[in-house]
């Protein structure tokens, strides 16, 4: 489906579209403003981190330790939400702060904002989520159960696949920077394993498992990452200490006629007319 320049879901949701809560969140958590990736490489590279990142995210252990609990899972998801919540603006700003001699603030204003937006958007989800199951958990009303429980199963849905969505471009981050998602992974990653390893909790896991299921994740997030933003620094010269604005903005691979400069708003170029007679004559 064609995408509406300028419109966060791209002019590609109808009403009908609400029976399919996964293509809402496609077209909800990858908006229309987020750049298109580069190269299929990159891309594989980022699938796998995004794996390895759910992994860090939520344990191991939830579905380990005492069986599968889906309340706990949604309470660890909703813990990971809110340190994202902090630990992506703060490592923003960071990054700004190291950026601040190749360009200004203000050039990064749009793609900022609309980041946040997508990160607070995602959050209130998670939490709207855990609210509809400890209803539907907490009521002994058949009517509650069944009007709340279908909400929920739709919102499980939604909010799955835009966690998968997330994950992947982290919060739209790559229109700020292309290498500010594995960054993002790689510091979350890394966030979320350092209070296990400073207060030795293994959760019941024994040494070995718990050095496995607590450094496997970030280590693995890690060496994604570095590859993803080594490839694009080989490939294309983006470089993370670089300033977006003074950045090359090569065209994603496959796509000859796609904006050179990234600008998810700007006017597409068309591509070249060439007249022939008609019938070769």
């Amino acid at each position: 489906m064609a995408r509406t320049r300028g419109s966060w879901t791209g002019g590609t949701l109808t009403a009908r579209s609400l029976l399919k809560p996964q293509d809402v969140a496609r077209a909800v958590f990858h908006p229309a403003w987020i750049p298109e990736s580069l190269d299929p490489s990159v891309e594989r590279l980022k699938k796998f981190r995004v794996v390895a990142g759910a992994v860090a995210s939520l344990g191991v252990y939830t579905f380990i330790q005492g069986g599968f609990d889906f309340t706990e899972l949604l309470e660890n998801a909703m813990t990971a939400s809110v340190v994202l919540l902090f630990l992506t603006p703060l490592t923003v700003g960071a990054m700004l702060y190291v950026w601040r001699r190749g360009g200004t603030v203000r050039q990064l204003r749009v793609p900022l904002l609309n980041s946040l937006k997508l990160l607070v958007l995602f959050v209130g989800c998670v939490a709207a989520l855990l609210v509809l199951v400890r209803t539907v958990n907490g009521s002994a009303h058949p009517a509650v159960i069944i009007g709340v429980g279908v909400t929920m199963m739709w919102m499980l849905i939604f909010t799955a696949y835009g966690a998968v969505r997330v994950s992947g471009n982290f919060f739209g981050t790559a229109a700020v920077h292309r290498c500010m998602p594995p960054l993002l992974a790689m510091v979350t990653s890394w966030l979320m394993a350092v209070p296990d390893l400073v207060t030795g909790d293994l959760h019941g896991l024994s040494l070995t498992l718990g050095i496995v299921f607590i450094l496997g994740a970030p280590l693995t997030v890690t060496a994604i990452a570095l590859l993803e933003m080594g490839r694009l620094r080989r490939r294309y010269g983006i470089r993370l200490k670089a300033h977006p604005a003074g950045q090359p903005h090569p065209p994603p691979q496959g796509n000859p006629y796609n904006n050179p400069y990234g600008n998810p708003y700007a006017a597409h170029p068309q591509p070249p007319y060439h007249p022939q007679r008609p019938y070769g004559g």
